[in-house]
């Protein structure tokens, strides 16, 4: 999963929150610049990233960009997810995804001292483009998948899955809600 449904399986506890969002940032298991919430919250990150990589439906998601995308399927069902999860945010929380957002970005900033540098500039980039909000349109989507595509070199062009995901658009909500139900029973008490 991506980061949308990181924060969302945080469970709007802060340290967990901000653990979690800087979790693919940091490397080895040295953590001792941190509190044991915020410490909690990577642990959190890598368990959620183990039961996706896992899980039979998230498998099955990676299979529909095996045409032209192979290498990047899981990266691309990560992010497709999160837009399947944005998309359809009221089903699965009671505040608006706007709101959920701007709540995130607040948190992220009150603790952006403990953020590494690599995480800070991720920070501006997801508040600047409004990230977790324009998860839930194609258009941010394709946003997205152009910037990583850049970040990435390779001479990919990920923004050319969308329409691998329109074509099999129903059948990644099928394989996502059976997914996410999951993951939501395992990581929210």
């Amino acid at each position: 999963m991506n980061y949308l449904a990181h924060a969302f399986l945080s469970d709007n506890n802060e340290q967990l929150l901000v653990g979690n969002f800087i979790a693919d940032h940091l490397r080895g298991n040295n953590f001792s610049a941190y509190t044991p919430a915020i410490i909690e919250g990577i642990h959190l990150h890598r368990r959620i990233d183990a039961f996706t990589d896992a899980h039979a439906e998230f498998k099955k998601s990676k299979r529909v960009f095996y045409n032209g995308f192979e290498k990047y399927s899981g990266v691309l069902v990560d992010i497709y997810f999160d837009h399947l999860l944005a998309k359809n945010f009221s089903r699965y929380s009671g505040i608006p995804l706007k709101q959920f957002a701007e709540q995130v970005y607040t948190v992220y900033t009150s603790h952006e001292a403990l953020l590494p540098k690599s995480s800070r500039n991720f920070l501006d980039y997801v508040i600047k483009n409004n990230i977790y909000y324009e998860y839930s349109t194609i258009k941010g989507i394709t946003t997205v998948l152009s910037h990583l595509s850049h970040r990435i070199g390779h001479n990919v062009q990920l923004d050319g899955s969308v329409r691998l995901f329109n074509e099999n658009e129903q059948l990644l909500q099928t394989y996502f809600s059976l997914f996410f139900e999951e993951a939501i029973a395992a990581f929210i008490p």
